[in-house]
């Protein structure tokens, strides 16, 4: 590969994406700029603007190459690109909007903001493109930079960015160049305009959300978009389509036409034009929208042969306009809003042609308009939408529709308002009809009107004519040619466009002439007539509107076109007797030799639309009142005359002439009155209903255009003259005009006196300005001036005005004095500085930041700062006379400049204003620091308040968020680092320069100055960090040489770092470079090395913690935030920081209420409430909220909370705890019974709560966090979670799963190895683990109702368990039993669950394994706990459902594949088993005897199945009955025969030992959930590996067994038979042995056909329905599959589906069935035992630690 070499191309923009594939290549993205640093074979080398720590390589094809200009600024290379500024800003301005688009994309909430972004992005990139092509003219040029410069400003403003401040022209205004005071006022006007335009843009989004038909009643000026999509004609030829608006019912058109020329290849003839054909018919009334009807027409001609049938020949004539039909739509609902039109919504207008080729189009029209025809499939396609407001509106508002390609169509009429400005001038011309004699023809003439604009001397004015809008202008006009018709309507409209200064030269000359068919005829015609009309008359006024009868000449075709033979002849047929003398003129051909013609007629229509000629002589003469003085008063008294139409048509010109009249007789008053009752008039105009819509126009005309700063003067004098003729009773016949038009009649004399008072002023500050230009008399003013200005500025009271004045003067003439031109200015700033500034300081400090004026005080002291040098300072320093006054200034001014550093008095986008501010408020403190060092650093000047102020001014400088370069874009970033470089460094130095030099004196700021250093050091920039970080050090030693200790900095350090890191300061390189430097900085002082290294690895540690907090602080993981304030809360725990502990409880606390964890927030709350005693001492106000009060009433209230937490989280046995204890405050410490009562009613509500409300037992989870993508706090560790109420595993998983959403699932349940462990992705591993059961001491030995002892199953657990089934030895595939082993994993966690957290660490796990028969212990004795359970719940609740006690009981009398514990009888009942496995003799004997024991727990549940079963399920029970015989007999003879006690309603309250044993005897042999196990559980964590071997049986007589005791002596227990009468009682007992309980046995095996999934915890929600039914099933027997007949698979998934339908049942050793249900039924036992069997004691056979689990 070639070598690198340097680029010549040094700049370039990214055109596609490109990702990165190898280490040293850069990815880019589209739109990035990127510098080019070097090249090779088609590879670039360099960086991203934005980034240039990060270097690559590239494709040079997926860059284009820009022009650039490089500067070299030292030994950095500065390149910008060549393009315009105004392009240039545009492209940052699109790069920095686009980033913000797409993140808008992403909020939902912010769509609308999405879109309005994405339209002035449209905008600006369509003028960008038109700012390139350099084609525009300089007036259009002009606009489009104003257009641009607004839009960024607008868009900048919405998206809360800088302002933008720009000079006159819209150039961006430098701050290098410009002075303090021309940018604050630059500023202003930016701000002013920027909010004028919001409002604009608010209104108009209220006026959208008010809807479409309510805008368009509201609104004066409508509008009509419609695209042309295509035209589908079979025509062969070119053609012309006209579109108007139409009115059927006056059949005239109410806009101009939009011509669109169609080419005979069926496009546009202008190919370009293609998909571009839009236009808007705009200037439309709430008149126009009151018409009855109105429809879109397409009149369509065609050009080319005067026959279509013609075959293409050179003899044939083309170029003629012949008519074609028309194509017709009614819009009515579209256009009035009735209908719903989307811009997308294609409409089709049917085409209908002409019958024969000389019908007239406008005839056509009004017949398909009033009758609709088969279009044959032929028409226009079109989309269409009406729009609210004049074209400046709807350009603003649909840029995506209305942009520059858009043609606008305007109505035939103006507007229903004509605003001031508006300019028009446009004149319709209609060609109506003609009747034309044939003479010497043998058949009718085809008649072609032939129209041109001349002047006075026959020259034909060009580009004139404009037959329709989005067509070129002409020179001429052509008419459409009817076939041999001697009376031809043509109907046609265009336009004649003149400029207004040459409308009194200007005629319309017709000629007539015959075109013929054949080519060769047709050259050898000539005009045969002509016509002609004067556009203005004599008078001035211009032609009337309406229709105009032309007089024909015939003559010479020469002379025609002669203007002296025609321009003084009669152009119209003015009255009945212009006959006669056309007939005298024809028959003497003396005047230029033209003839009338008498047999011939012409026709044509006018129209003006415009704003500055009129038609009514009246008028015309008070609009030139100067040209005729002595005809003005006739003038304003016939005002009144004039119809208020044309007046208002012309209401600014009118308003204008009548204020110059007043203005120009200024000196007399013989115009007043006349012209005071002209302005009544027409105020009195505008306030009625038919011109009501003109008061904008008035209101518009007062606010911008109305300009007679006297008026005032003379209106007031005429109105009270009117007033004072009133007040006498005389007659004043104005006065009520008058009064009814006061309104406005004030609103000009406020307005004239503003004006007025604005002028004054200027032209005095002008004046000022314009002396203070020269040297000599600024000595002499500005002196006078200061004096003036000092002592205003000093008073704050006094009017506001003057206030605002005297600032306004002082700001003019510091702007003088900022030019080069103006001569010497130190001595006169010095003036300035000495006289004011002090001044102006006080008058800053005692504003309030509201004051209205406060802005341009600070930019004004900005402004003489900035103009100072130093030599000025050092001046103005000298002039103080003593030290404390100086002292009193510096404290007064570092004051001041920390406030306004602080809360900023511009607003927040002002950052030009901002950072020019900055800038000089720097220097002045590096000034102001300097004077400190040489006056005030001396132990015997020192003054510690003054150096402290320094201090917090100079870190509140550097730490303000305007300076904090991290927080921006990277274009602003750049920006600020090439104007302003990075101003923290600096003051960041001077701030380490002035610490050290204070020696001595560094005590007096230890520990104040501690957190205002942290702050600085916190800020991310490498250089200042390592700058400022040794200071910490420098305090350290400083306090350590003081006191021998630094406990006041450690203390100070650990609290502020707490504040900051949480806030947003730090990170882990800051922690880093803390670490480093401080120990660095150690190693030269031997003595701090230990206390130096211990408190770096206390503050690391917090540190670590902290950032942790803070990454997750924001995150959506609850989980994650909780984690770490527990970390957190530990930590100031370790270190003995009560106050920051506390805190972190209580942020904890918070975060437990918002999931509902209420158990959780009230462990937490209560180790707050272990801090504190029953004492009446006062607490330690630690909490922002809290109130002083004493210990023991802090934590009374802390109590009530906490009981109040328990009871919703039903963790009532730890609420009585805690009521207990305040009960007995209550009795034995404060006496107060009535409290005592209170919280006794409480608990005995909470013991209630314990028997009789469900509390469903939550599942517990181990999660396992793999691989280095996690955080360290959860990286490679296992948790055990305890999850919610009825929550799944897999919608635990799921929820888990979101919170890391690029986390693969783990589906094994193994410790996976090491590759993933150190893996950089992320791994998750969840799975379902059955809590150890852990006695309370106080229940052992005790006998306990199931609701008691099946809490303690799920809570105060700190061991969990895992079962996972795996084969060894020889796989028999009849028989799996016996190779199936048990893998188990035990884990123990950090502390107790439930806590103050929902989950915690495993700290251990260890692992054993259970053999197959130890297995079928398990799982035979949990069988028989099932049915002994049921059998209690039915005994005691008549109202449960059968279908549980069904299915329990026929899965094991009938089973269908499993073959029941026959499949155990083959696996270890078996000689060969025997002799294998000798030692294994006792357990076959166990189990045995628990085979033998299900007989009769079967043969009572199916005889209470018998009594509750229903008629229709009668037949099962029988069939079952059937089975269980069988099963008996043969059980019975090979196990021997059991039977149970009678359990009848003869019950004490309490059960005795003989219940107690027969559950131990028929179910805990092999240590189920209840039973009894004999050997201590070991204190390793290994299991044992033993099996507990059966107690010794011996059957009695009827009604009594034995059983051996511990001590071996054998036992009789009594048995009593059952009684038929049932009462509710208590729940069912269990007796709960010494030793630890066991954990439950396995509740899924494996069928034949499939093999043992190794962890069915990670089995797809699908598997719900096989045979592996998970915990959210219905009630079923846990394990059965391995030990008792219980159907297949697919029986137990229909069985677990049919139950979730009917009722949920509780069983000792399982959870409720369906746990999303709401139905849940209380499922108490309320069996009540009784019995007189003496007591047994358990076996003291040894039982085995490993328990089977659900997995």
């Amino acid at each position: 590969m070639a070598p690198w070499t340097k680029s010549s191309k040094r700049y370039g923009v990214v055109k596609w994406n490109f990702i990165a594939k190898a280490e040293k290549q850069l990815s880019l993205a589209v739109g990035d700029t990127v510098h080019i640093q070097e090249s090779c074979e088609g590879w670039f080398k360099g960086y991203v603007i934005k980034n240039k720590e990060r270097k690559g390589a590239f494709p040079a094809n997926f860059i284009e190459l820009k022009e650039v200009i490089i500067e070299k600024r030292g030994d950095e290379e500065v390149i910008s690109s060549v393009e315009m500024p105004l392009v240039k800003e545009v492209t940052t301005t699109l790069r920095e909007w686009g980033t913000i688009w797409k993140q808008l994309y992403l909020q939902s909430s912010k769509k609308d903001r999405f879109t309005q972004v994405q339209r002035l992005m449209w905008d600006l990139m369509e003028w960008r493109s038109q700012l390139l092509s350099g084609t525009l003219p300089s007036d259009e040029f002009k606009e489009l930079k104003q257009k641009v410069t607004s839009k960024i400003d607008y868009g900048n403003k919405i998206l809360e960015l800088d302002v933008v401040v720009r000079d006159a022209d819209g150039n961006t205004l430098d701050p290098e160049r410009a002075s303090v005071i021309s940018l604050f006022r630059a500023h202003e006007d930016a701000t002013a305009k920027i909010t004028e335009r919001i409002k604009e843009e608010q209104s108009n989004v209220q006026m959208d959300h008010s809807g479409v038909s309510a805008r368009i009643q509201s609104s004066p000026t409508h509008s009509l978009y419609v695209f042309v999509r295509n035209f589908v004609c079979r025509i062969g030829e070119d053609s012309e389509l006209f579109m108007s608006l139409y009115d059927p019912n006056k059949q005239t058109n109410i806009s101009e036409n939009y011509l669109v020329r169609w080419g005979d290849k069926g496009l546009p003839k202008d190919i370009e034009m293609l998909n571009s054909l839009k236009v808007v018919f705009t200037d439309l009334g709430n008149k126009d929208l009151n018409r009855e009807k109105i429809y879109l027409i397409c009149q369509i001609v065609r050009v080319g042969r005067m026959d279509l049938k013609d075959a293409h020949h050179k003899k044939w004539t083309t170029g003629l306009r012949r008519p074609f039909g028309v194509a017709v739509m009614d819009i009515s609902d579209i256009i009035k809003g009735k209908a719903e039109c989307d811009e997308e919504k294609q409409y089709f207008i049917p085409f209908h042609p002409v019958i024969a080729e000389n019908d007239f189009l406008h005839a056509l029209l009004n017949k398909v308009t009033s009758s609709r025809g088969d279009s044959g499939g032929q028409g226009l396609w079109v989309t269409m939408k009406a729009l609210v407001g004049d074209i400046i509106q709807i350009r603003k508002e649909y840029p995506h529709l209305v942009d520059r390609s858009t043609v606008v169509a305007r109505k035939l009429g103006f507007p229903e308002i004509i605003m001031p400005g508006d300019i028009r001038n446009d004149i319709y011309l209609t060609l109506h009809s003609g009747d034309f004699d044939k003479y010497n023809k043998t058949t009718q003439k085809n008649v072609e009107v032939i129209m041109l604009v001349c002047d006075e001397e026959g020259k034909i004015v060009p580009n004139s004519i404009c037959l329709g809008a989005g067509d070129r202008p002409v020179n001429e006009y052509r008419s459409v040619i009817y076939y041999q018709i001697k009376q031809p309507r043509w109907m046609e409209t265009f336009k004649v466009a003149i400029p207004l200064e040459e409308m009194p030269r200007i005629h319309l000359r017709f000629m007539f002439r015959h075109r013929s068919s054949q080519e060769s005829k047709d050259k050898s015609e000539r005009n045969f007539a002509m016509g002609f009309v004067r556009l203005m008359k004599e008078d001035g006024t211009v032609l009337r509107d309406g229709i105009h009868e032309l007089t024909v000449f015939k003559g010479d075709s020469k002379r025609m076109e002669e203007v002296s033979s025609y321009l003084s002849l009669p152009s119209e047929r003015s009255n009945p007797d212009s006959h006669k003398g056309a007939t005298l003129m024809r028959s003497s051909s003396s005047v230029g030799g033209l003839s009338v013609s008498s047999r011939d007629t012409f026709i044509i229509a006018t129209l003006v639309c415009s704003t500055k000629l009129t038609q009514n002589v009246g008028l015309l003469g008070l609009l030139k009142w100067r040209t005729r003085p002595e005809m003005l008063k006739q003038n304003l008294q016939e005002l009144k005359l004039i119809d208020g139409e044309e007046v208002v048509k012309f209401l600014q010109d009118t308003l204008d002439a009548l204020f110059n009249i007043m203005m120009e007789h200024s000196q007399t008053d013989d115009y007043d009155i006349l012209v005071f009752d002209a302005l009544i008039y027409i105020i009195g105009l505008i306030a009625d209903r038919k011109f009501q819509h003109f008061n904008t126009v008035l209101e518009a005309y007062i606010k911008q255009h109305f300009s007679a700063t006297l008026a005032y003067k003379k209106l007031m004098s005429v109105l009270k003259t009117y007033l004072d003729v009133s007040s006498r009773g005389e007659a004043c016949e104005p006065i009520l005009r008058t009064l009814k038009a006061l309104e406005y009649i004030f609103k000009f004399i406020v307005r004239s006196r503003m004006l007025y008072s604005q002028q004054n002023l200027k032209s005095l500050q002008t004046a000022s300005c314009v002396k203070l230009n020269n040297c000599d008399c600024r000595d002499i003013l500005l002196p006078m001036m200061l004096r003036e200005l000092s002592e205003a500025l000093a008073v704050m009271g006094g009017h506001q005005d003057e206030k605002r004045n005297s600032v306004e003067l002082l700001n003019n003439i510091l702007e003088v004095l900022s030019r080069n031109d103006v001569g010497d200015t130190f001595q006169h700033i010095q003036d300035i500085v000495s006289s004011l500034l002090r001044t102006i300081n006080r008058t800053v400090i005692t504003m309030g930041r509201e004051h209205s004026l406060v802005s341009r005080v600070v930019a004004c002291m900005t402004a003489i700062l900035s103009q100072m040098g130093d030599k000025h300072y050092s001046c103005y320093i000298e002039t103080f006379s003593g030290t404390t006054d100086l002292v009193d200034f510096l404290m007064e001014t570092f004051l001041l400049f920390k406030d306004l550093i602080g809360k900023h008095v511009y607003p927040s986008d002002w950052v030009t204003m901002i950072m020019v501010q900055n800038r000089v408020f720097l220097r002045a403190i590096n000034t102001y620091a300097d004077t400190m060092n040489l006056k005030f650093l001396d132990n015997n000047n020192f003054e510690v308040q003054l150096w402290n102020n320094y201090f917090h001014l100079a870190v509140a400088f550097i730490t303000q968020e305007s300076l904090q370069l991290q927080h921006f874009s990277p274009t602003k970033r750049t920006t600020i680092l090439a104007k302003y470089g990075d101003m923290r460094r600096l003051i960041g130095f001077a701030i380490r320069d002035m610490w050290y030099k204070l020696g001595l004196n560094k005590i007096c700021f230890i520990p104040g100055m501690v957190g205002p250093i942290l702050e600085m050091t916190l800020i991310p920039e490498e250089e200042l960090r390592r700058a400022t970080i040794p200071i910490f050090f420098d305090m350290m030693q400083c306090e350590h040489n003081h006191s021998g200790h630094f406990k006041k900095f450690e203390n100070e350090i650990i609290l502020k770092l707490d504040h900051e890191v949480e806030g947003g300061g730090g990170d882990e390189r800051y922690m880093e470079l803390l670490q480093s430097i401080l120990l660095e900085c150690a190693l030269g002082r031997p003595l701090l090395v230990t206390e130096v290294q211990h408190f770096v690895t206390l503050v690391t540690g917090l540190l670590e913690r902290l950032l942790d907090y803070r990454t997750v602080m924001n995150d959506d993981s609850r989980n994650n935030r909780m984690s770490c304030t527990v970390n957190l809360l530990n930590f100031y725990k370790d270190i003995n920081r009560e106050g920051m502990y506390i805190r972190y409880l209580y942020k904890l606390r918070d975060l437990h209420l918002d999931g509902e964890n209420y158990t959780e927030a009230a462990y937490t709350l209560l180790l707050h409430s272990k801090l504190l005693k029953w004492s009446e001492e006062q607490c330690a106000l630690q909490l922002d909220y809290q109130t002083p009060q004493s210990q023991r009433q802090l934590k009374e209230t802390l109590y009530d909370t906490i009981i109040s937490y328990f009871d919703k989280g039903k963790m009532w046995e730890e609420a009585i705890t805690l009521c207990k204890e305040l009960a007995d405050q209550y009795e034995m410490e404060v006496f107060d019974y009535e409290l005592l009562g209170q919280k006794l009613n409480q608990q005995a509500k909470f013991y209630e709560n314990i028997m009789k409300i469900l509390r469903p037992k939550p599942d517990y989870f181990a999660v396992g966090y793999y691989g280095c993508g996690f955080p360290q706090f959860l990286r490679n560790k296992v948790f055990i979670h305890r999850g919610k109420e009825y929550e799944r595993r897999e919608d635990f998983q799921s929820h888990l799963m979101s919170q890391f959403p690029s986390a693969v699932r783990l589906n094994i349940t193994t410790m996976p190895g090491d590759d993933i462990k150190n893996s950089n992705m992320q791994y998750i591993q969840c799975f379902t683990v059955q809590p150890v059961l852990e006695i309370p001491p106080r229940l052992k030995n005790k006998p306990v109702p199931d609701q008691i002892i099946n809490f303690y199953k799920s809570n105060y657990v700190q061991r969990f368990q895992y079962s996972r089934p795996v084969r060894k030895g020889k796989v028999d595939p009849d028989n799996e039993f016996v190779s199936m082993w048990i893998e188990r994993t035990t884990f123990i966690t950090a502390y107790k669950l439930p806590g103050i957290l929902r989950w915690f660490e495993a700290i251990s796990m260890t692992h054993t394994t259970v053999s197959p028969l130890e297995n079928a212990l398990e799982t035979m004795g949990q069988t028989n706990e099932k049915i002994l359970t049921m059998i209690n719940q039915y005994q005691c609740d008549d109202t449960l459902p059968i279908n549980p006690l069904s299915m329990l009981l026929n899965g094991i009398v009938d089973p269908a594949v499993m073959g029941g514990f026959a499949k155990y009888e083959k696996a270890f009942f078996t000689e060969e088993y025997t002799q294998e496995h000798p030692d294994d003799r006792d357990k076959l004997m166990r189990l045995k005897d628990l085979i033998a024991w299900q007989i009769p727990l079967l043969g009572r549940g199916i005889s209470l199945h018998g009594k509750r079963v229903t008629d229709d399920l009668r037949p099962f029970h029988e069939r079952m009955e059937e089975c269980f015989k069988q099963l008996r007999k043969k059980v019975e003879k090979e196990y021997g025969v059991r039977e149970l006690p009678d359990m009848d309603e003869r019950r004490s309250t309490r059960p005795r030992s003989m219940l107690r044993s027969v559950r131990q005897s028929i179910c805990s042999l092999a240590g189920s959930e209840c039973g009894t196990p004999t050997k201590t559980h070991p204190e390793s964590l290994s299991l044992d590996s033993g099996v507990p071997p059966s107690p010794s049986f011996i059957p009695r007589s009827s009604g009594s067994i034995s059983v051996m005791d511990e001590s071996g002596v054998e036992v009789e227990v009594k048995l009593r038979k059952s009684k038929k009468k049932k009462k509710p009682g208590r729940g069912s007992m269990i007796f709960i042995s010494e030793e630890k309980e066991r954990s439950n046995t396995l509740d899924k095996r494996l069928s034949k056909k499939q093999e043992f999934r190794s962890d069915t915890n990670l089995s797809e929600p699908s598997m719900s329905g096989s045979g592996l039914v998970n915990s959210r099933s219905l009630p079923t027997i846990t394990g059965l599959s391995l030990s008792v007949a219980n159907g297949s698979e697919e029986a137990e998934s229909a069985r677990s589906k049919r139950d979730s339908k009917s009722v949920s049942v509780c069983l000792p050793s399982d959870r409720t069935s369906d746990r999303r249900s709401k139905g849940v039924i209380n499922l108490l036992f309320k069996t009540k035992h009784s019995s007189k069997a003496e007591e047994a004691k358990p076996s003291s056979d040894p039982s085995h630690d490993a328990s089977a689990h659900r997995f």
